[in-house]
């Protein structure tokens, strides 16, 4: 990672494609990996607090969410230092720059071996399904990642929430893990982003993202014959599909999101034509899940 190369790591949230955040070659090459658009920007992973503050410009909204929330699936975005030297690839052109503190242990451990920040964003193709275990890293990317450290399954499985915190309303660029109520909580009222998605500020803001092959059809009440149905909750009764896979028969959101991506891979791979998913509760982590969902079903550009 120091010399530049791309290695994918284990997050809390999903796997991620690291590579030297500093270095304009390793970020150029994690945007080539991916087949990512340019000016999606990437996410910079530090061990902590005392590390962000060497690249970014913070407040005393930044240092209390970090305080309470970090290590954790929280990303800031903040005022990048001018003197940082973090590549502008990182930030595709903007003045500010994304960036948190993974809980996982052996992401923990890596970035403080290597000590240098680490941009990683999903490591998976751009726009397709984030991985949440390394076979889906491997089939993926294959050999266009350096090597897979292996960490386990990611045990939340939706990536960071990610708050704009670069002027004075903050801002909710994208929900996940960390739930708006709770961030209000510690600052205060913060507003929902109604920004252009081809103009993004942060990962995840594409209008269609998070998405499989087939087609993914929301709300349903049942699926075709030639469908694979994702469902929520008890689905004893509910008709139809070609193969099936229940996010949380004991409609918990949290066991929901940690199956998404790997259950929404494995219905791509039943060879259905498009994927039916049940309703899922617009509330607590249900409103990072629908994020995703929606996304996932958008028109392909």
């Amino acid at each position: 990672m120091r010399d530049g190369e791309l290695v994918a790591l284990p997050t809390e949230t999903v796997y991620g494609l690291g590579g030297k955040a500093t270095d304009d070659r390793a970020v150029a090459a994690i945007f080539a990996a991916k087949g990512r658009p340019s000016f999606n920007p990437l996410i910079v992973h530090v061990p902590g607090w005392a590390e962000a503050q060497q690249w970014v410009v913070a407040d005393e909204r930044a240092e209390e969410l970090a305080q309470h929330f970090w290590p954790g699936p929280l990303t800031l975005v903040l005022p990048r230092r001018p003197d940082s030297g973090l590549s502008l690839l990182v930030s595709a052109g903007l003045d500010s720059v994304a960036i948190r503190a993974p809980s996982h242990p052996v992401a923990q451990a890596l970035l403080k071996a290597a000590g240098v920040p680490v941009a990683a964003p999903s490591a998976n193709r751009s726009g397709a399904v984030s991985p949440t275990t390394p076979q889906h890293v491997l089939e993926s990317l294959g050999d266009r990642v350096r090597m897979v450290v292996a960490g386990g399954k990611c045990p939340v499985g939706l990536e960071s929430t990610v708050l704009d915190l670069t002027g004075p309303e903050p801002v909710l660029l994208r929900p996940g893990a960390v739930l708006r109520e709770e961030i209000e909580r510690l600052i205060g009222p913060i507003r929902v982003s109604q920004e252009d998605p081809a103009a993004p500020k942060s990962p995840g803001q594409l209008a269609s993202h998070y998405a499989p092959n087939a087609a993914v059809r929301l709300n349903a009440d049942g699926a075709g014959p030639d469908e694979a149905f994702l469902t929520f909750g008890p689905d004893r009764f509910v008709p139809g599909g070609l193969t099936r896979l229940n996010l949380s028969l004991e409609s918990d959101l949290n066991e929901a999101a940690a199956n998404l991506f790997a259950y929404l891979r494995q219905l791509d791979q039943s060879g259905a034509k498009s994927i039916a998913v049940m309703p899922i509760p617009d509330e607590g982590l249900g409103v990072a899940i629908n994020d995703r969902l929606r996304r996932a079903a958008a028109p392909r550009g």
